[in-house]
């Protein structure tokens, strides 16, 4: 009760300071009509779109400064990632400049321009010249960079396969991946979600009686050889999800009745990535906050948090439901000669059934 005789307390005066500030305002306002701006008001605003445009510049070249290293457009990690990252880098300097010498158009004209009594704006009805300038422009760099961006898209869909291409298939379901590596006879065997067989550990609806299916094996966790390409091909269980690996510049929606695909060679591994200066500052970094939450917790009783330490990861761009944000799945890009290591460890299907 006395929370809510306080609220009511508050509201009432604050309907009555608003009351007094209306009742001043009507009292102190002059004969003239105060809606309308005078000289005093347009050179108020006139200097303050020149202080904005000042305030925008000064924060442009503190963000260049501070933060344009630009880390996600100079750690890419496969064959075409300098392609991607070439049109991208493109992309933002053409915007940059055109930012730049759009806002000092706008506020510098609105400064030289403001309103003046006595001084009457000249009205164009249309000028189709510069209509025509303002439109052509635009219309041939965007043409540029759609067609830049289309021929780049079709090298890198168009890559020819080889026999030496490693083919995986990425399997996505809420809310976790699946890699199924082809085998000996790199053909992935059949699949279909209505083959799934949960008692048997056939987990992925794998065709039992298809022969290229028997060696094929599965895993929780994607292992990939340095410098040689790799097909994937991509299935969903249940919803629309997206396979994304940013470091690989690489991202393929998975669609459910259907196989996509995508291919890429990895040129730098996991350890490498690791040793660079840009991945040693940002792991560090990383580190010292997670120890300042670790002090934190432990005071409260809690578990400290674990060191983080770098991975290649494969992601979910696709809201697929509430645990999304937790779909991922660690990618460990190695040599060829750990790579076939590690896959000798692995179960084959065949092995890996349950018999009833």
């Amino acid at each position: 009760m006395t929370a809510l005789f306080t609220i009511i307390v508050l509201v009432s005066i604050t309907i009555a300071i608003w009351q007094m500030v209306k009742i001043f305002d009507l009292a102190s306002a002059k004969k003239e009509d105060s809606e309308i701006a005078n000289d005093r008001d347009n050179r108020i605003n006139g200097n303050l779109m020149l202080g904005f445009l000042v305030f925008i510049y000064a924060i442009t070249i503190f963000c260049i400064v501070f933060y344009g290293d630009l880390p996600l457009l100079s750690n890419s990690a496969s064959e075409h990632g300098p392609q991607i990252d070439n049109l991208m880098i493109i992309s933002l300097v053409l915007i940059f400049i055109v930012q730049t010498l759009t806002q000092f158009l706008l506020h510098f004209f609105a400064f030289k321009y403001k309103g003046e009594k006595g001084r009457k704006a000249l009205f164009y009805a249309d000028n189709d010249k510069l209509e025509f300038i303002w439109t052509i422009i635009p219309v041939i760099t965007l043409a540029g960079l759609i067609i830049y961006g289309l021929f780049t898209w079709s090298e890198i869909m168009n890559v020819e396969e080889t026999e030496d291409t490693l083919v995986v298939e990425l399997y996505a379901q809420q809310f976790n991946w699946k890699a199924r590596y082809a085998g000996e006879d790199n053909v992935l065997g059949k699949a279909n979600v209505r083959l799934i067989d949960i008692d048997k550990a056939n987990i992925l609806g794998l065709d039992e009686s298809d022969p290229y299916a028997q060696d094929d094996i599965i895993t929780t966790e994607l292992h990939l050889p340095v410098g040689k390409q790799v097909l994937f091909k991509m299935r969903s269980q249940d919803v629309l999800h997206s396979a994304y690996m940013p470091h690989f510049r690489a991202q393929m929606n998975c669609v459910p009745g259907m196989i996509t695909q995508f291919a890429f060679t990895p040129t730098v591994t996991t350890a490498e990535m690791r040793e660079t200066k840009q991945m040693q500052k940002k792991v560090e970094r990383i580190n010292s906050i997670r120890a300042e939450k670790s002090k934190k917790l432990v005071a409260s009783g809690e578990e400290a948090l674990d060191s983080y330490e770098f991975d290649y990861l494969l992601l979910c761009n696709k809201i697929c439901g509430k645990s999304h944000y937790n779909m991922q799945m660690k990618i460990i890009v190695e040599s060829e000669e750990d790579y076939n290591a590690w896959l000798k460890e692995q179960k084959l299907f065949k092995n890996s059934l349950v018999q009833n």
